[in-house]
C-alpha cells in the first residue's frame, strides 16, 4: 500500500472490508461452541453413545487445529482469495451435509470436513487483514476488531444455539451457516483482490505438509481422546510420542528444504513464539471454562436450553467493551501491560466461579464473575493477536495467522483434556461415596475451574516476557531478528 496520510480504515470501503473480515472470522469460530448447548438434542435424534457424543465438538476442533498451519501457508503461496473462496464453499456444503445427518457417523464426518474448511478460511482472512491494515494505527483497530470478534463469538455461539435447538431444531445450528456462507463468498469477489501464485509455489514442501498435518492431527486427536482412554494408557502415551516423533521430523525437514511449510526464521521475529505460547495457556482456561458454566447451568441449575444461552448475551457485551478499549491502549502502553493485565483479572474472576454453589443462582453466583471474566477476555484476545501478527512480513502472513489460530485450538483441546479429568475424577469419587449427583458434580465442577484459573495466571506470567510497551514483540540479545518490511 503506498504511503498516505489518509487512514484506509476512515474509508467506506476500509470498514466494510473489516467487517467482511470480521464476519468471516466470527463465522468459523462460532461453530466452534454452537453446538454446545445442541447435544443432548442430537444425542436422542441420533442415538449417540455418551462417549462418542464428543466428537461433534472435537471433530471440528481435530481438523481446525491440524489443518491450520497448511491452511495458513498454502494462502501466503496459492493466493489468500483462492483459499477463502476454496474454504468457504468447504465450509459450507459440509455445513449443509451435517443438517441432514440422519447417523452419529454421518454427522461425525461432516464435522471432520466442516473443521477442514475453517482451517483454510481462518489464516487467510487474517493475513489479508494484516496486509490490508499496514498502518499502525489502523491495524491495532483492525486486530482488536478482529480480537473481540474472536473472544465473544464463544460466548454468542452458545446462545445462539440454545435459541436455534429450542425454537427450530439442533439441524439449524449447521443450516444458520449456508445464507452467511452465500454472502461472504459474493463479497469474497468484490471486497478481496486477486493474487497469482507466487513462484514458490512450484517447490511446494509436500513432506513438509504431511508431517506437520500429521502431527498436529495425532496430537488434537490424543488430547480430545485422553480423558476416556486414559492418560497413563498405552494408546494415549503412544499417539503422544507419535505426534512428537512426527514433529522432530517436520523441524530436520524445514531446516533442509529450500521453500520450507513453515520457514523457522519466523520464529526470529521478536515475542512471536511466547505470544502464541501466551494463547494456548490462555485458551486452555478460557474454552474450558465456557465447557463447564454451561453443564453447570444445566445440569445442576436445571437451565432450558435456550436460558442457558441467554445467560452469555451479557458476556458478549462485556467483550466487545473490553476489547474496545485495549484496541486504544495500544499505542500508549503496548501489548504487555495490556495482556497481563487481563490475563490477571480472568484468572481471578474464574476463581470466583469455582466457589458456584449447588443451590446458585444466576445473577448471584454467575453474572458478576462472567462480566468480569468477559472483561478479561477482551483484552487478551485482542492484545494476543496484535503481538503475534507484530512485525511479520506481508508474504508470511498467512503463516502467522494460522500460528496464532492453531494456539487457540490446541488450547482448547488441551484445555479440555486436562480440566475433564479433573471434573470427572472429583464427581466419580463423590459419587462411589453416595454424594447427591447435583453435589458431585458442581464439585468437579469447581475443582476444573480453580485448575483454569491457574492456566490463566501463568498466562499472565508468559505475557510480561512476550511483548515490549509500544505494541510489538519483544527483542532478545540471543536471537538476531528478521528483516521486517517497512510498510508505513
Amino acid at each position: 500500500m503506498s504511503v498516505s496520510n489518509t487512514s484506509y480504515l476512515a474509508t467506506r470501503e476500509g470498514k466494510l472490508t473489516l467487517f467482511f473480515l470480521c464476519m468471516v472470522g466470527f463465522l468459523d469460530f462460532v461453530d466452534a461452541s454452537i453446538v454446545n448447548v445442541a447435544l443432548p438434542s442430537i444425542r436422542s435424534d441420533l442415538g449417540f453413545s455418551v462417549q462418542n457424543l464428543q466428537w461433534v465438538l472435537s471433530g471440528y476442533l481435530l481438523t481446525y487445529g491440524g489443518f491450520m498451519l497448511l491452511g495458513g501457508r498454502a494462502a501466503d503461496l496459492v493466493g489468500r482469495r483462492r483459499i477463502l473462496v476454496a474454504g468457504i464453499v468447504v465450509f459450507a456444503l459440509s455445513s449443509a451435509a451435517a443438517g441432514v445427518a440422519h447417523s452419529a457417523g454421518a454427522l461425525i464426518a461432516a464435522r471432520l470436513v466442516q473443521g477442514t474448511g475453517a482451517a483454510m478460511m481462518v489464516p487467510a482472512t487474517l493475513s489479508i487483514l494484516t496486509t490490508t491494515f499496514t498502518d499502525d494505527a489502523d491495524r491495532y483497530k483492525a486486530l482488536g476488531a478482529w480480537g473481540a470478534v474472536a473472544g465473544l463469538s464463544s460466548a454468542f455461539g452458545v446462545f445462539l444455539g440454545g435459541v436455534l435447538t429450542e425454537t427450530e431444531s439442533w439441524r439449524w445450528v449447521f443450516w444458520v451457516n449456508l445464507p452467511v456462507s452465500a454472502l461472504l463468498l459474493v463479497a469474497t469477489f468484490r471486497v478481496v483482490s486477486g493474487e497469482r501464485p507466487t513462484q514458490r509455489t512450484k517447490e511446494f514442501d509436500l513432506l513438509g505438509a504431511l508431517l506437520v498435518t500429521s502431527s498436529m492431527l495425532l496430537l488434537i486427536y490424543a488430547l480430545v481422546n485422553a480423558p476416556s482412554a486414559g492418560w497413563g494408557t498405552a494408546r494415549t502415551i503412544g499417539e503422544l510420542v507419535g505426534a512428537g516423533a512426527l514433529m522432530l521430523a517436520f523441524l530436520a525437514n524445514e531446516r533442509r528444504h529450500a521453500n520450507p511449510l513453515v520457514p523457522l526464521s519466523i520464529f526470529r521475529i521478536p515475542g512471536l513464539a511466547a505470544a502464541d505460547t501466551t494463547q494456548v495457556i490462555a485458551m486452555a482456561g478460557f474454552y474450558s471454562m465456557f465447557f463447564f458454566i454451561t453443564l453447570y447451568m444445566q445440569n445442576v441449575l436445571g437451565f432450558s436450553q435456550i436460558q442457558a444461552g441467554a445467560a452469555y448475551i451479557p458476556v458478549t457485551l462485556g467483550v466487545a467493551v473490553a476489547a474496545g478499549i485495549a484496541s486504544n491502549l495500544f499505542s500508549r502502553v503496548g501489548t504487555r501491560p495490556v495482556i497481563a493485565t487481563g490475563a490477571l483479572i480472568a484468572a481471578g474472576a474464574v476463581y470466583w466461579l469455582s466457589r458456584i454453589p449447588v443451590h446458585g443462582s444466576y445473577l448471584g453466583d454467575l453474572l458478576p464473575a462472567l462480566m468480569v471474566t468477559a472483561f478479561g477476555l477482551g483484552f487478551v484476545f485482542v492484545g494476543v493477536n496484535t503481538a503475534a501478527n507484530a512485525g511479520v512480513p506481508p508474504e508470511q502472513a498467512g503463516l502467522a495467522a494460522a500460528l496464532i489460530n492453531t494456539s487457540t485450538w490446541l488450547g482448547g483441546a488441551l484445555g479440555l483434556a486436562i480440566f475433564s479429568v479433573i471434573a470427572t475424577t472429583q464427581t466419580d469419587d463423590l459419587v462411589s461415596q453416595h454424594a447427591p449427583l447435583p453435589d458431585a458434580l458442581t464439585s468437579g465442577f469447581q475443582h476444573a475451574l480453580v485448575a483454569c484459573s491457574i492456566f490463566l495466571a501463568g498466562a499472565a506470567v508468559i505475557a510480561l516476557r512476550a511483548t515490549n510497551t509500544r505494541g510489538e514483540p519483544s527483542t532478545s540479545p540471543s536471537i538476531d531478528a528478521v528483516p521486517v518490511v517497512d510498510n508505513a
